[in-house]
């Protein structure tokens, strides 16, 4: 085997290694954070006048 096969395969194995091991890795984090959902916004309610100061 000459060696810039030799070097060609280790770097081609290195690459393929990475690559599974990186698609692994996203697979795994996506499937345990779901995408959060927005809550929608609760619109301010209007306070009553003079309803804070009865005594």
């Amino acid at each position: 085997m000459s060696p810039i096969l030799t070097i060609v395969l280790l770097i081609t194995g290195w690459l393929t290694v990475a690559g599974a091991m990186l698609w692994g890795l996203m697979r795994i984090s996506r499937h345990h954070h779901p995408q959060v959902q927005p809550k929608p916004q609760d619109t301010p309610e209007k306070p009553v006048a003079g309803a804070a100061n009865a005594h």
